[in-house]
C-alpha cells in the first residue's frame, strides 16, 4: 500500500536529483558561479561558460543520470528475477560481453561509432548466449540461469585478460579506464531517454506481478501469475538496460547492487514506488560520483567506477549490518 511516507520519499529524491544536477553543472576543473549557470541555461550566450555547459557538462550529466537510472532499475529487476539480494546487473555476464566487444574495438583502433556498436553487439551476444543455454529444451529455472550467467561471465573475464595482456601500452590505459567506468567520452541520445522512460512505464504496468514474485514463486503461481513469460520479460528487460548502460559508461559497479537495498531500507518495498525511486536515486548517485571523479584530482580525472566503489563498499557493509541487526 502506498502511503504519504512514500510520496515524501519521492519528493526528497526529486530534490536530491535537482541538487546533484546543479552540483555537476557547477563543479569541474573550472568552477562556475550559480548565477552564471542559471543565466546561461535561461539565455545562452557565446561565452566560454556557455561552451563548457552545452558541450561538456550538460551532456555528461545527462549521461551519468541515464546510466545510473538504468543500472539501478536493472538491479531491482535482477534481484526479483533471481530472488537473490546480492544480484546486480552484471551477474549474468552482460558487461563481460560488452567489455570484450569494446576492448576488441580499441585493439583494432576503431572510431567511436564502431566502438559503441561493438560494445552493444558483445552485450547482445552474451544476452542471447546465456538465455539459449539456460533455456535449452525449455528447462528454464532461476538456478540454471544464474549458474549459466556466472560461467559465461568467467569466460568473458578470461578473454578480457587475453586482450589486456596482448595489447600495446597505449591501448591498455584506455581499456582499463573503460573497464573501471568512464563518462569522459560518453554520449546519450534521445533513444536512451526513451528506453529509460519505457522501462519505468513497463515496470509500473507489471509492478503487481513483481510484488507477488518477490514473495516467492509458489505464491505467485497460486495467484495465477504466468511465471515463464514474466521471467523471460524480466531477463531481457534487465539485460537490455544493463547493455545500454555499459555501452554508455563502461562497467560502473555498485549502483545496481546498493541502490535497491538503500531504498528497501527506507521503506520502498512496493515496486510501484521502488522503480521510480531507484531511477532517481541511482541517477543522482552516479551524477554526484562523476562530479567527484572530475574534481577530486582536477585537472586529472578518476574513473567514475573507482568513486562508486569507494562509496559503495562501506555503504553496502552498513546496509548488511543494519539488515542483520533487524
Amino acid at each position: 500500500m502506498i502511503s504519504s511516507r512514500h510520496y515524501l520519499l519521492i519528493g526528497i529524491l526529486f530534490v536530491l536529483t535537482g541538487i546533484s544536477i546543479l552540483f555537476s553543472l557547477l563543479s569541474g576543473s573550472i568552477d562556475l558561479e550559480l548565477s552564471v549557470v542559471l543565466s546561461e541555461l535561461i539565455e545562452p550566450g557565446s561565452a566560454l561558460e556557455n561552451q563548457i555547459l552545452r558541450e561538456i557538462r550538460i551532456p555528461r550529466t545527462l549521461a551519468a543520470f541515464t546510466t545510473g537510472g538504468l543500472l539501478a532499475m536493472s538491479g531491482v529487476v535482477m534481484q526479483v528475477l533471481l530472488r537473490n539480494p546480492l544480484a546486480d546487473p552484471y551477474i549474468l555476464g552482460v558487461s563481460g560481453g560488452a567489455a570484450v566487444g569494446a576492448l576488441s574495438a580499441i585493439l583494432l583502433g576503431a572510431g567511436s561509432v564502431f566502438f559503441t556498436n561493438a560494445a552493444f553487439a558483445g552485450a547482445l551476444f552474451s544476452i542471447l548466449l546465456v538465455f539459449g543455454i539456460a533455456n535449452k529444451f525449455g528447462q528454464w529455472s532461476v538456478t540454471r540461469l544464474l549458474l549459466t550467467g556466472v560461467v559465461i561471465s568467467a569466460g568473458w573475464g578470461a578473454i578480457i585478460n587475453i586482450l589486456l595482456t596482448t595489447s600495446s601500452t597505449n591501448n591498455v590505459q584506455s581499456m582499463l579506464f573503460w573497464l573501471m567506468g568512464d563518462l569522459s567520452q560518453s554520449q546519450v541520445h534521445f533513444g536512451h531517454h526513451i528506453l529509460l522512460a519505457a522501462g519505468l512505464t513497463g515496470g509500473l504496468i507489471i509492478s503487481k506481478s513483481l510484488n507477488v514474485l518477490s514473495r516467492g514463486e509458489l505464491f505467485a503461481q497460486g495467484l495465477g501469475v504466468n511465471l515463464g513469460m514474466l521471467r523471460i520479460t524480466l531477463y531481457f528487460a534487465a539485460s537490455v538496460f544493463t547493455a545500454t548502460a555499459v555501452t554508455i559508461a563502461g562497467s560502473v559497479g555498485f549502483v545496481g547492487l546498493v541502490i535497491p537495498h538503500i531504498l528497501r531500507l527506507l521503506g520502498a518495498r512496493d515496486h510501484r514506488i521502488l522503480l521510480p525511486c531507484s531511477i532517481l536515486l541511482g541517477g543522482s548517485f552516479l551524477v554526484i560520483a562523476d562530479s567527484l571523479a572530475r574534481t577530486l584530482i582536477a585537472p586529472q580525472q578518476l574513473p567514475v567506477g573507482v568513486v562508486t566503489a569507494v562509496i559503495g563498499v562501506p555503504s553496502f557493509i552498513i546496509i548488511l549490518r543494519s539488515t542483520i541487526t533487524k
